[in-house]
């Protein structure tokens, strides 16, 4: 095939661009329309505490709920895709739109392209709202919600806290109170080469903001020397800056959704380096927002292969089929999460894996659809 040639074949013609001005324009409108909806509900259920805290207007519309729009209309991309395709696709073969567009030589394959590319739209809309727009427009939601709804921060102490702080450096903590910024039973331990080299003992470790650093209380340090005699010193304060920081202890509620991408790699790798046994919640986030905008090229094909077919009685059945499909994808998701939760399955796999068997689905119905 000649360049020309290829040109001319990949080129969108009308009929493309008629299919996808339809779906971009239906999708992106109902979106708005249920959060328009779910905004005047978040509104009724919040106005005593924007009352009773003298919350005002300009906090209220810029911090919480311009930052609220994003992280909406990405949790419900999946379903309105799906419910965006059923429809004007049902309305489509409901006119015999697709009828006459089959019969002019038009294969399904073909009729499936402008579909894929609106699809692809999405799924990068989607993509660039999970790696960069939503998770900085969560620090602010989530610093809001914290000063005037309910403080997620909470008080509870964490206990036996184990980090490698750096190669061959570990910390444990027997107890933190976020309440005086306080560790209790500190050990500080360097190990070279398989061996022991220094061990640092307190009874607290308050944190220093002006230091940014920790200060030592009735501390002592051992050092043990290759012979197998140690040396001993002891004292009553002493300061000191590791790579373990207040924000180690005093993680908010989904601290993960706030990190970008590179925030979030580099977490994952400091979590990894560290040891840390609550990576989970980090790598389902990171595996989430990779498998979520690709649902969009799944449930597209499965709409289609659903709806393109002329009913009896309108889109109504379509529109409910469409609706259980959605919902159950999206239920599948979270079930999924407790795969990783439970250490059942790996956190690629878990989250993949809805999306692996609605593909096998979306093929087997793709293959019936011309029939």
């Amino acid at each position: 095939m000649k360049f020309a040639d290829f040109i001319e074949e990949i080129r969108l013609k009308k009929l493309d661009w008629y299919i996808i001005r339809k779906f971009i324009t239906t999708f992106f409108m109902a979106l708005l329309l249920i959060i328009l909806i779910v905004i005047i509900f978040d509104i009724s259920e919040k106005i005593d505490d924007f009352v009773s805290n003298e919350v005002p207007l300009k906090s209220i519309v810029l911090d919480y709920y311009a930052n609220f729009i994003p992280y909406f209309m990405n949790m419900f991309s999946p379903m309105f895709v799906f419910i965006t395709v059923i429809f004007f696709t049902s309305r489509m073969a409901a006119n015999s739109e697709i009828i006459a567009i089959l019969s002019c030589g038009v294969s399904f394959k073909r009729f499936m392209r402008p579909y894929m590319v609106s699809a692809a739209i999405i799924a990068l809309f989607s993509l660039a709202l999970n790696l960069w727009i939503i998770p900085n427009a969560n620090k602010p939601r989530m610093e809001f919600e914290t000063a005037y709804v309910t403080d997620y921060t909470g008080a509870k102490a964490l206990r036996n806290a184990h980090y490698q702080i750096s190669p061959g450096t570990f910390a444990y903590v027997e107890s933190f109170s976020k309440w005086n910024n306080t560790a209790y039973k500190f050990t500080l331990e360097t190990i070279k080469d398989n061996r022991i080299v220094s061990k640092l003992s307190a009874d607290q470790a308050v944190w220093d903001s002006t230091l940014c650093g920790w200060t030592l209380k009735r501390w002592t340090l051992r050092e043990y020397g290759p012979d197998l005699q140690d040396k001993v010193t002891m004292g009553e304060k002493m300061d000191t800056v590791i790579s373990l920081t207040i924000k180690d202890f005093k993680k908010t509620r989904d601290y993960e959704s706030q990190l970008n991408k590179r925030e979030l790699d580099e977490y994952i790798a400091m979590k990894r380096m560290r040891g840390d046994a609550d990576i989970k919640a980090a790598l389902i986030q990171k595996h989430t927002r990779y498998a979520m905008p690709f649902s969009a090229f799944i449930l597209t094909i499965i709409g289609v292969a659903l709806s393109s077919r002329k009913r009896r009685g309108g889109t109504g059945w379509n529109l409910a089929l469409g609706i259980a499909l959605s919902f159950s994808y999206i239920l599948f998701q979270k079930f999924s999460e407790m795969f990783v939760a439970t250490d059942t399955l790996p956190a690629f796999v878990a989250i993949w894996l809805p999306n692996v068997i609605f593909t096998i689905i979306a093929i087997i119905l793709y293959r019936l659809a011309p029939k």
